[in-house]
């Protein structure tokens, strides 16, 4: 006997349904040649009130509860050009990561088509994609899906120490001829030493 959907649990959704229905279809023609197992890891949700809510992997609250350790990115929706023009600029996109690394142990998203937007983020869980992939996608403009690079792009941005940011400016100076490599390499020594953020409004929480 095969089950899958609410009678076989954890998960009350029609998606997880569906994803069960193909393991228990695969498992009841092939099992004797290899069985699967099904595949919770990047399981979406979405309620569907206005704004929506989507969320995949783990929420802060899960992540304290759970003692894991992140850091967390926001992007406000209020900065989006098509959110502007479709005059639903309000939400946000959250994004969790392990400290001081791209990966993501989760995403909320409130607002305008967050259902659609959440696949991004569950795709890049499924397929142990970072931010720093998402960042180097090109995402058609104007859309609302740009939210979800532009949060990537938010996480590389506080990212950056004061340290690097001495050393560019050194390097920008050399290259226009206003500074020598003496100060260049003296940076480049002070680099590793200034951990602290150059931008501390975008540093993750």
């Amino acid at each position: 006997i095969y089950a899958c959907g609410d009678v076989a649990g954890p998960y009350q959704f029609t998606h997880a349904a569906a994803h069960q229905a193909s393991v228990a279809a695969l498992n009841a023609l092939f099992g004797r040649l290899r069985r699967v197992r099904a595949d919770y890891s990047a399981m979406p949700s979405v309620t569907f009130t206005e704004p929506e809510v989507a969320r995949v992997g783990l929420n802060e609250t899960q992540a304290r509860a759970q003692g894991v350790p992140y850091a967390a990115t926001t992007y406000a929706l209020e900065e989006l050009d098509r959110a502007i023009a479709e005059e639903a600029a309000h939400g946000f996109v959250k994004v969790l990561t392990v400290p001081g690394k791209d990966r993501i142990l989760g995403a909320t998203i409130v607002g305008e088509s967050a259902g659609e937007l959440i696949a991004e983020f569950a795709l890049a869980m499924r397929a142990n994609v970072g931010l720093n992939r998402i960042l180097g996608t090109i995402h058609a403009y104007p859309t609302l899906a740009e939210a979800n690079r532009h949060a990537a792009g938010a996480w590389r941005r506080a990212q950056v120490t004061r340290g690097q940011q001495a050393f560019l400016e050194a390097y920008q100076d050399w290259t226009r001829g206003a500074g020598g490599l003496g100060a260049l390499g003296a940076r480049a020594l002070a680099m590793r030493g200034d951990r602290r953020p150059a931008y501390p409004s975008d540093a993750p929480s």
